[in-house]
């Protein structure tokens, strides 16, 4: 634990930078892709013919290994290369799927009674959606968001391979000197943050479930 306390005196310069670099990677991959699973979520609820395709499509894509992914990225034109850019790609991937999941569950879970009230209080379907709908599903798309979160905080450290820097550069850099110290510098930060995010997203999705209130 010494030696660990000496390195981070030693490197807290760089190991603040990796800390940055590693959290700007997951927080940009989470807002990407909860832009994109949240609409995805919502077709999925509202129409039948697009549940199988949506979340099979999400499904396929988790069971892909993340270096596989990486390795597949690399070589497209546009979108690929080495860098940060192919890293929040893949992690914005492997998101979908929870968050998906958890926003077609969420507004699954509303009552049929409930909808009838609000449309037959004049709300318009896209009312419904915005006022009643989303909000009743918040907590169980927070949820979602929140694995899809700590699995980005994990998958992140692997991208440090493809130049996308991060916490993974200590752990790679520790294993191919065989030096434990440095491979704690980048595991103990990165399972701080992703402790720290999940304690943080369970509180906020605790405060807004409507069932404890």
């Amino acid at each position: 634990m010494s030696d660990l306390l000496s390195f981070f005196a030693e490197n807290s310069s760089e190991v603040l930078l990796k800390i940055r670099e590693h959290l700007g990677l997951v927080l940009l991959s989470i807002v990407i892709a909860t832009a994109i699973a949240v609409p995805l979520g919502v077709a999925a609820a509202k129409w039948s013919k697009l549940r199988t395709p949506v979340i099979g499509t999400a499904n396929v894509v988790q069971t892909i290994p993340s270096l596989a992914l990486f390795g597949f990225l690399i070589p497209m034109p546009f979108i690929g290369g080495i860098g940060p850019r192919t890293a929040i790609i893949a992690l914005v991937l492997y998101a979908l799927l929870p968050i998906v999941r958890n926003t077609y569950a969420g507004i699954e879970a509303i009552s049929d009674g409930l909808r009838e009230a609000a449309l037959g209080m004049g709300m318009t379907s896209k009312q419904l959606l915005w006022f009643v709908e989303l909000p009743l599903a918040l907590p169980i798309l927070l949820a979602g968001i929140r694995v899809a979160a700590v699995t980005g905080v994990g998958v992140a450290t692997i991208a440090s391979l493809i130049g996308a820097g991060g916490l993974g550069d200590f752990i790679f850099r520790g294993v191919s000197t065989v030096d434990s110290t440095v491979i704690l510098a980048g595991a103990l930060p990165a399972a701080i943050m992703a402790l720290l995010i999940d304690g943080g997203l369970h509180l906020v999705e605790k405060r807004l479930d409507w069932k404890n209130k």
